[in-house]
């Protein structure tokens, strides 16, 4: 299936680009989440004629996200977890507790915006984790996870 892409998406290409996609990616996440159009006719005339307005939107967006990295570069948090004789966790870090002391902080910040490669965090330490806030804004923030007394 063929999309007009509305915003530029990574790995996939940038605003108005035509790409071919499977038919359940553009049916159930790209045209719900306004980030595609099916490539109609109709649908290439009307992006036409809101391209400089849809460039100015994602200038927009470009810009608050690297104003957030900006204000994110080299935020230092500190989770405390309880720890067994080892040094292991008892559970794990996921990005949803980093994101909660992050919001907890004052920097808007999403789960989905957190990159944990190996997974959850599960040992004891200085953990240095990607954030992504636009497809061409990336920042890092560096967990440390301590012991609970």
């Amino acid at each position: 299936m063929e999309v007009i892409l509305l915003e530029k998406i990574q790995n996939l290409g940038d605003l108005g680009d035509l790409v071919k996609v499977r038919p359940g990616y553009a049916r159930n996440y790209l045209v719900p989440q306004g980030k595609a159009a099916p490539a109609t006719s109709e649908n290439r005339a009307k992006f036409e004629q809101q391209r400089t307005e849809l460039e100015k939107t994602a200038d927009e967006k470009l810009a608050q996200a690297q104003q957030r990295a900006q204000a994110m570069g080299g935020v230092t948090i500190e989770i405390a977890r309880r720890v067994s004789e080892e040094g292991k966790l008892f559970g794990s870090v996921t990005t949803g507790d980093i994101a909660e002391v992050m919001q907890q902080r004052g920097h808007d910040l999403q789960r989905s915006e957190i990159h944990l490669s190996e997974g959850p965090l599960k040992t004891v330490g200085e953990h240095a984790v990607a954030v992504t806030l636009h497809p061409e804004v990336h920042c890092s923030v560096t967990v440390v996870i301590v012991a609970e007394e």
